[in-house]
Parts: C-alpha cells; sequence; structure tokens
C-alpha cells in the first residue's frame, strides 16, 4: 500500500512540474518547423498511449469494477449501467466544451477549434485576417476583442480534461495502472501544455495572467491524483460506488481525448499521414506491451 502512494505521489509531482515547464518555456518551440513537426509526432505517439491506456486498461477495468460493485450491492437492472456511466463521462466533456465554445462564438463569432493541431484553412487575400505560422502550426492573427475570453475557453475545457485525468490516476488500485496511465497523461498534457502557451501568448495575456494560468492548468492533475488518493484511503460502501462511478467517467474522458481530440487534429492534415500512423502504432505497441507484461 505504501509503494502505491508513493508511485502516485510521484506522479503527483511529475505531472505538477513537467507540464508547468513546458507551458512556461514555449519559445524553444516557436518558430521553428522542424520542432513543429517533432510535436506533432510526440503528439501522434501520445494518441497510440492514450489508445492503448483506454481501450485496453481504463474501459474494461472501469466496466468489471462496476459490475463487481453492483453483484455485491445486489443490485440488479436490466439496463447496461457500466457502460452507461462510461458514456456519461463522454458527454460530461463534450457538452461543457461545446456549451463554452457557443458562448464564445455568440460572442466573438470566432469558430477556431480548440485545439488546431492539425493544418488550419487558408485564409483569402482579402479576409483582412492573417495567419500566424509557427512551426507546421498556424494560428488567427486577428487577436483583437474577445480572443483572450476564447483562451480562458481553451484553458478551462483543458483544466477540466486534466482533473479526471488526475482523477483517474489517483483511483487506480495498482502501481502498473498508475504509471501506465501516468506515463499517457504525462506525454499528452507536456504538448498541451505547450500548445497552450503558445495560445496564451498570440493572446497578449498579460504576464501575472498566464503564469497564473499555465500553473493552474499544471495543478489540476496532481488536484485529481489527490482527489483519488483520498477517496481509496477512506473506502466505505458509499465511497467505493462513487469511485466506480468516477472511474467510468474518467474512462469516457480518455475516450474523448483520444477520439475526439488528438486523433482527428493529427490525421486530418495531408503532410506524413504514414509516419503519423507509425507514431501511433509506436504508442500503442508501447502501452500495450506494458499491459500484457504488467
Amino acid at each position: 500500500m505504501r509503494s502505491l502512494l508513493a508511485a502516485k505521489l510521484g506522479c503527483l509531482l511529475g505531472l505538477l512540474l513537467l507540464p508547468l515547464l513546458c507551458g512556461l518555456l514555449p519559445a524553444r518551440l516557436r518558430g521553428v518547423g522542424a520542432h513543429g513537426r517533432w510535436r506533432s509526432f510526440v503528439s501522434c505517439v501520445a494518441g497510440g498511449i492514450f489508445l492503448a491506456a483506454g481501450l485496453l486498461d481504463m474501459v474494461p477495468d472501469s466496466l468489471s469494477d462496476m459490475r463487481e460493485e453492483l453483484r455485491s450491492q445486489r443490485i440488479t437492472v436490466d439496463f447496461p449501467v457500466p457502460e452507461f456511466v462510461l458514456t456519461v463521462g463522454f458527454w460530461l466533456v463534450l457538452i461543457i466544451e461545446h456549451v463554452v465554445l457557443d458562448c464564445n462564438e455568440r460572442r466573438s463569432g470566432e469558430a477556431t477549434p480548440l485545439l488546431s493541431c492539425g493544418e488550419a484553412t487558408p485564409q483569402p487575400a482579402d479576409s483582412g485576417e492573417g495567419v500566424v505560422e509557427m512551426g507546421a502550426h498556424h494560428f488567427p492573427a486577428d487577436f483583437q476583442a474577445h480572443s483572450s475570453f476564447r483562451s480562458f475557453v481553451l484553458f478551462l475545457s483543458l483544466s477540466v480534461h486534466s482533473l479526471f485525468e488526475g482523477l483517474a490516476v489517483g483511483l487506480q488500485d495498482t502501481e502498473s495502472q498508475v504509471l501506465q496511465i501516468c506515463i499517457a497523461i504525462l506525454v499528452h498534457k507536456s504538448v498541451i501544455a505547450v500548445s497552450l502557451s503558445f495560445l496564451l501568448l498570440q493572446s497578449q495575456v498579460p504576464t501575472c495572467w498566464f503564469v497564473a494560468l499555465i500553473g493552474t492548468f499544471a495543478l489540476m492533475s496532481p488536484l485529481g491524483i489527490t482527489v483519488g488518493i483520498v477517496m481509496m484511503q477512506n473506502p466505505g460502501p458509499s465511497s467505493t460506488m462513487a469511485q466506480c462511478l468516477l472511474e467510468g467517467i474518467a474512462a469516457g474522458t480518455f475516450v474523448y481525448i483520444t477520439f475526439l481530440e488528438i486523433l482527428p487534429h493529427e490525421l486530418n492534415s495531408s503532410k506524413c499521414r504514414l509516419p503519423k500512423v507509425l507514431a501511433m502504432l509506436l504508442g500503442f505497441s508501447v502501452m500495450a506491451a506494458l499491459r500484457f507484461l504488467g
């Protein structure tokens, strides 16, 4: 039990420091095409890692834990409750994200996706809106009214993701599962921290707010891990059911992140299709091997 707690605390520290460092030092990846390609490659590896961590680990474990808890509570219903809880996690993040996106579009008229990791659509010459290119990534250069609000929307949505990701780590009951999921989150969140940092800088967010937002984003996963540890340290009939519910919600969040964020944003680009697929396969194979050996 102590080794499991130590593993979670180590993951907590890593998920705080590395994303914080990546978020505060974005200049290393700015304006260099090769770095942009490497960032895309690392994001594809993270996509494969999430695919394996979600489908081979989190989803099966959450479904089996929920079924076992329902049997122990002698609850019998003719309804797929474990699968429903998983979809609740998927819909929760999807609804939150699109509600704030809709609010953003109504206020500013900007319909840019939360994370434009692929190639942006070229702007017409007379559109009055330029494009800033950073490596292989393009961002609208019209950062006037409400662009800071759009950046805050991005920060809020990604923070919700990070909270549930950390919760998934804190709710695990074996060291191998903790390390597998932590690796997936660490790679993904570090790449996301760099992208978030670029957007905040382009939106001309004041320095104090920039540091506060990046710091808060880095703290969300450790906060989720802390909540999960507290729940694991105080077991009981109600907390066990709550743990199963939250674990299912976290698994649904992983499914959302993998299939509606990482994979589409990378695969929609026409550049380096085969290397990107191979990078995803690499990440998937590494996590599948760890799962098989663990």
